[in-house]
């Protein structure tokens, strides 16, 4: 059974950089001057969990506070002493975000998860499965288009709040010069096949083509992040 379109496809959130930043100026303002022990178990709480949640996968911060994790059980005295350094993780997180620095490591994380998905569709086609892995492989270039376009700064919803079609995404895409006319040619190329093997037209394309889907789906992604 080919895979539905929605289900194959990664779901991606956009950074909204000034709203995270608002958040930890919010969360840092609640960890000055604390007393007692109550205050003092609050503010690391808190502390702890704003890093947890606004620090990307494979940034420092995220990396760093694994060694943090025991203070959560080991009492109110290792929480005060501890207390100004994880503070100081996250105004060194604020700085980052402040400063553009984690878009790389957003941009890591994107095309790990890419390059596992489109390993999903090679695994599919060498076991002969040429049409789940046309979906597969569309889906995923569809999501990065959308990646490419929270990057560029182009809306990927229409004025109703519907998502744009992928071939509104890659005409904008390509009108704003983030890559060429003919790249867009190819892509468009890529998306048809994509929507044939989801309606079921199996017959309109060979296994061969979808080969060479996804080799080119890996060299346009290689030459544009996301």
């Amino acid at each position: 059974m080919v895979p539905a379109t929605e289900d194959a496809r990664i779901r991606y959130m956009p950074l909204d950089q000034q709203a995270i930043i608002k958040q930890i100026d919010d969360v840092l303002s609640k960890s000055v001057n604390v007393a007692g022990a109550v205050e003092i178990s609050r503010a690391f709480n808190v502390l702890f969990s704003a890093i947890h949640r606004l620090a990307p996968p494979g940034s420092a911060s995220a990396r760093n506070l694994k060694g943090y994790e025991s203070s959560l059980t080991s009492g109110v005295i290792e929480m005060s002493r501890k207390l100004p350094l994880i503070r100081g993780m996250l105004e060194a997180l604020r700085n980052d975000y402040e400063s553009g620095y984690l878009e790389t490591v957003v941009e890591t994380v994107h095309a790990d998860i890419f390059v596992n998905f489109l390993d999903m569709a090679d695994s599919l086609l060498q076991q002969g499965y040429k049409d789940p892995a046309a979906v597969v492989a569309g889906s995923v270039l569809e999501e990065h288009l959308r990646k490419l376009c929270d990057k560029h700064g182009i809306p990927t919803v229409k004025a109703d709040g519907k998502p744009k079609k992928a071939d509104a995404l890659n005409s904008e895409l390509a009108s704003a010069n983030i890559y060429s006319k003919l790249d867009q040619k190819s892509v468009t190329a890529w998306q048809d096949l994509r929507n044939k093997a989801a309606h079921g037209e199996y017959s309109e394309y060979a296994q061969e083509q979808v080969v060479l889907m996804i080799q080119g789906v890996r060299d346009f992604a290689s030459r544009y992040s996301a």
